[in-house]
Parts: C-alpha cells; structure tokens; sequence
C-alpha cells in the first residue's frame, strides 16, 4: 500500500478514535497511530513528534477541529488534515478546504474509512 506514516487521530470520543484506529490498523498496518482526546492534547504531542496526517473532529470541547487545523497549519502546513464530522455544511467544507484539509463524513464506517486511507495517500 503506501510508506509508514505517523498519523494523530484526535477525537474527543473513545469509541470514535477505537473505530478509526482500527480501520487505519486495517487498511495500513505499517503506519504508526497516535490519538488525542482534543485539540490541547493534540497540539502537545505535536511538540514532541513529527506528524505526517491528521485526522480531526470537528466538534470537540474546547477547541474545534477547524480552529486546530489552523493551529496545525503553522507547523506542518504540508501535512494532509482530514476533518471528520457528520454535518458537512458548505460553509463548513469551504473553511475546511481554505486551511487545506478536506471534510470526511461521520459517522465513522468502513466506506469513510477507505475514503479517509484514500485521501492521505494521494499526499506526496
């Protein structure tokens, strides 16, 4: 499949982060998994680690998932950020797609977990 990769999954939801490391174990057993429960945490694993994907909710205590994909943006502006949420409006996927990320429904499926695996392989 593709080269290993260190990706930070951040959901603020035990259950959501289970089902997306299982999924990424899956599809890319090659690739190193870290999760956060939320932004703040997030970004201080960002302190100590490089990161080369992110997967993001969008709703979450504190900080949302845009407002970190900012944040992120900043330190690893090459580093693809997808933002998991399950209301995708326009204006949601028009902010997402300005800090260049790209929305990936919820809730979290084998379809959008392929669609996630799809999406950080076409990174360089």
């Amino acid at each position: 499949m593709s080269e290993a990769k260190h990706v930070l999954i951040v959901d603020d939801s035990l259950v959501s982060r289970m089902m997306i490391k299982k999924g990424l174990q899956a599809l890319c057993p090659q690739w190193q998994l870290s999760e956060a429960k939320n932004a703040d945490e997030a970004l201080e694993q960002t302190k100590e680690h490089i990161f080369d994907l992110f997967s993001i909710d969008f709703n979450m205590p504190g900080m949302d998932g845009l407002e970190l994909m900012a944040e992120l943006n900043q330190n690893f502006p090459e580093a693809p950020k997808a933002l998991l949420t399950a209301n995708i409006q326009d204006s949601i996927q028009e902010k997402t797609t300005a800090l260049n990320g790209r929305c990936i429904n919820k809730p979290i499926t084998e379809k959008s977990i392929e669609q996630l695996v799809a999406y950080f392989n076409e990174a360089p």
